[in-house]
């Protein structure tokens, strides 16, 4: 699809959103994000990396946390690797217009088949490994009900994941910010926070590549995920 339609739907010099690229296929786990978007209608913005871009769908009733609990996966324009913490306000007046916040963020996997050729057949299997969920979804197409729309379902495979809290479900995992937070802030357009938190992104980056390396040797990933976790404690304690 690559990045032609994304820019079709905004003028740069009024939204502050990245023009972005398609960039090269780079080595090493792949991103995912999840962003919560107070448009006209709330929404979870779910989008993962693939060939340079950000595949994206849009999520009205949000993640679904229970093994066969399935959710409405409207497949939307891809959106550049650099959308993945632009966290912020889009002006009223342009496109997806409100408050974006970073959700949930992190790297992800395909589960035993090539992730391109899955989604062209309409079905894909993946592990996200995040801040706020760790497991098995999947991505199913659904019949063509309505001419120009590209449903899918977001099935939860796999485990149960334990359901999010109405407090962590409002907080930024990128910043830690509250959706009331990001709506009121005073310039009512987006900064990338990449200088006041590429320390922390850098860490969280690290800990995530670690627990991959570590699911990839035969750990499980919940184990991972809760090596990630315990280390999060212990800087928070540290801190205190």
């Amino acid at each position: 699809m690559g990045l032609q339609r994304y820019k079709e739907k905004r003028s740069f010099d009024a939204t502050p959103e990245p023009a972005g690229k398609v960039e090269p296929r780079r080595r090493g786990a792949l991103m995912f994000v999840i962003q919560k978007h107070d448009a006209t209608r709330l929404h979870y913005d779910f989008r993962i990396e693939l060939e340079g871009v950000l595949k994206s769908w849009a999520v009205p009733k949000g993640i679904p946390t229970q093994r066969g609990d399935r959710r409405l996966a409207m497949h939307v324009e891809d959106h550049p690797k650099d959308y993945g913490d632009f966290e912020g306000v889009i002006p009223e007046g342009n496109y997806g217009a409100g408050s974006v916040m970073v959700w949930d963020m992190g790297t992800w996997e395909p589960v035993g088949e090539d992730p391109l050729k899955a989604l062209q057949d309409g079905k894909l299997k993946f592990t996200l490994l995040g801040k706020k969920l760790t497991g098995e979804w999947t991505l199913v197409r659904m019949r063509e009900r309505e001419k120009g729309k590209d449903e899918w379902l977001l099935v939860k495979s796999g485990e149960n994941v334990r359901p999010i809290s109405a407090r962590a479900d409002d907080q930024s995992a990128l910043t830690g910010r509250t959706m009331k937070q990001i709506a009121g802030q005073k310039t009512r357009t987006w900064k990338s926070h990449r200088a006041a938190s590429e320390r922390t992104a850098n860490n969280f980056r690290e800990r995530i590549a670690q627990a991959v390396k570590q699911a990839r040797a035969g750990k499980p990933a919940k184990d991972a995920a809760a090596m990630a976790s315990r280390s999060r404690r212990r800087k928070a304690q540290m801190v205190s």
